[in-house]
């Protein structure tokens, strides 16, 4: 049986929308600012953080659009994402230094706030990201074109009949997860609406594409910034770890030029989303890097 554990929840006024953040643990432990994947939401990693919380406060938000945490009119840029983790840094009073840690496109979002803001990081752990791929210059037109089509044709949030529905329809699209997981990830990932339906909680205009284009040469120069030892953690088992992806990853980690460390591990048993698949292990690979850092200082 899944048992996470107990967290605090807040909510900010910042930005001119409302954010939800969780955390968990001692306040006066290190603290960890842990930053979710695309549709996630901070509630499923409740048990991957259990196994921090003997050395850490950990801090979680839900990002604009998902979880608990508002969603915006209009859609979702990373400039977003960086201007709302400065904004809850500061309502946290947090301290001067402390550790990130992002999975999936968390992992992008906070790998461009640490290099924007590299001294603010103790260390940086990435949890199998970084792979967006790189957008030519003239994709631009159909790019735009595509978003203006997408925002004239909203799509309706997906609703389900009940939690057992949703557990399912994640079952189906991670079929690693066994019943008591999936209704698990269902609790987190969905609330129940006026009607009885179970809506989920994360805004369908995720969904769209973003205007503007990933530029790898961009984000490699934020990287370049970041001064902070660096882990990598890849997951060894999953569809998607192609020939491309082992192509891609080296020169996305040499882009890390002035970190003072950078450290590769990968965990063979976990597919994309670590935190479901090997939470203990993943947990343990932090905090044995920590633990290294703090031995060193």
């Amino acid at each position: 049986m899944i048992c996470p554990p107990e967290s605090q929840s807040r909510f900010f006024d910042l930005r001119g929308m409302r954010h939800h953040l969780r955390s968990w643990g001692d306040l006066a432990r290190p603290w960890i600012f842990l930053g979710t994947g695309w549709l996630d939401c901070s509630a499923s990693f409740g048990p991957l953080v259990a196994g921090l919380l003997d050395d850490y406060h950990v801090v979680s938000p839900d990002w604009r659009g998902t979880g608990l945490s508002e969603w915006p009119v209009d859609g979702y840029w990373f400039a977003n994402y960086l201007a709302d983790v400065d904004a809850l840094l500061a309502a946290l009073d947090a301290p001067e230094r402390l550790h990130f840690v992002g999975h999936s496109m968390g992992a992008q979002v906070l790998s461009l706030y640490v290099g924007a803001r590299p001294e603010k990081a103790r260390s940086l752990v990435l949890l199998d990201g970084l792979l967006l791929p790189d957008r030519p210059p003239g994709m631009a037109p159909q790019q735009y074109r595509r978003w203006l089509h997408q925002v004239a044709t909203p799509r309706p949030p997906k609703v389900y009949a009940n939690f057992e529905t949703l557990a399912q329809r994640i079952r189906s699209q991670h079929p690693q997860l066994d019943d008591a997981w999936a209704l698990f990830i269902a609790h987190c990932w969905g609330a129940a609406d006026a009607d009885g339906q179970i809506r989920l909680l994360a805004d369908p205009k995720h969904l769209h594409n973003m205007p503007t284009l990933h530029r790898l040469a961009e984000s490699q120069a934020m990287w370049a910034e970041v001064t902070a030892p660096v882990l990598f953690i890849e997951a060894g088992r999953q569809a998607v770890n192609s020939p491309w992806e082992q192509t891609e990853r080296p020169p996305r980690y040499t882009a890390f030029s002035k970190a003072a460390q950078c450290q590769v591990e990968t965990l063979p048993e976990a597919g994309h989303m670590l935190h479901w698949d090997a939470p203990a292990a993943t947990a343990g690979l932090i905090r044995a890097f920590l633990k290294s850092i703090a031995d060193r200082t």
